[in-house]
């Protein structure tokens, strides 16, 4: 039975107190929301979560302990654990009128199959922003990958608007390049920052200070892609087809291998799909730098 649409604030549980729930937690506390219980698993040390459950005015239960009272459940547990989560507290209480949500980037609101088959209005809730111990997030702005059943994707995209997200929703079957998409937003950006300071050290430039030196260019290069696009931010050798550089480069890089390999793999990207020069001479020397390791 499709539940009432209201516009009044549901209340909320969070599940998972990790770096995302708990910025969330905050972050829809200070939105107006009330949160009603953290749940945490037995075996998760109880400092972080208790101070925030204390902070929010909000029980801390572990998980399985008991029924959830809140209008709205909120899944922030790891991906692997979403469905075995769902698994456990079906039974627990009756879940008709009840909205559930995972945050899952990848998975779908299939995950919480369980409780749907209970009652339960279901969505996944992907907000595209990093969540690291610390750190507090920016929220206005984020966009918000939403999909689900109506009732729960409606709620769902209030809630976003409200923390100052842009909702849209996404095709299902859209959701594992959606993630990956994001991860070379930021994950794969800081381990392409780990390959660089590698190469810094190994140049004999502390971290500290390449991160110095490094801060205007990086700073300038996101701006002229977010200003135009990937062609008109591109620079450098690639760009002008220095063979003998690119050598040079590769060559030195054998000191580091598993920088050299970050640096095959993008200069190969950038060759089927940026504007270089003279891309069968580079083609070769990469195809003898990566050969010459195998």
């Amino acid at each position: 039975m499709p539940a009432k649409r209201t516009k009044t604030k549901p209340s909320i549980t969070i599940v998972g107190p990790g770096n995302l729930g708990s910025a969330l937690a905050a972050e829809l506390h200070r939105a107006g929301y009330c949160i009603n219980a953290i749940v945490r698993r037995a075996t998760l040390k109880v400092t972080g979560p208790k101070t925030l459950a204390h902070r929010l005015k909000a029980e801390l239960i572990v998980l399985g302990e008991r029924s959830l009272d809140s209008d709205l459940v909120w899944l922030t547990v790891p991906d692997d654990a979403i469905a075995s989560v769902a698994r456990q507290l079906a039974p627990m209480q009756s879940w008709k009128s009840k909205t559930v949500f995972h945050s899952s980037g990848a998975l779908t609101s299939e995950e919480l199959a369980p409780l749907w088959e209970k009652g339960a209005h279901v969505a996944s809730v992907h907000p595209m922003m990093t969540f690291v111990a610390g750190k507090k997030p920016v929220w206005r702005g984020v966009s918000f990958a939403v999909e689900g059943d109506d009732d729960a994707v409606y709620r769902a995209n209030q809630i976003a608007t409200d923390l100052g997200g842009l909702p849209f929703e996404i095709d299902r079957r859209s959701k594992v390049l959606y993630h990956a998409f994001g991860s070379f937003a930021s994950p794969l950006v800081i381990a392409l920052m780990s390959a660089m300071e590698q190469v810094a050290e190994a140049a004999g430039i502390p971290t500290d200070k390449a991160k110095e030196m490094m801060q205007p260019l990086l700073a300038e290069t996101l701006n002229n892609y977010l200003r135009a696009d990937a062609a008109s931010a591109f620079s450098g050798p690639l760009m002008r087809g220095d063979v003998k550089t690119v050598r040079k480069h590769l060559a030195h890089l054998q000191r580091i291998p598993d920088a050299q390999d970050v640096y095959i793999a993008l200069a190969k990207a950038a060759i089927a799909k940026l504007p270089v020069k003279n891309k069968e001479a580079l083609r070769k020397e990469l195809f003898r730098a990566g050969a010459k390791d195998k």
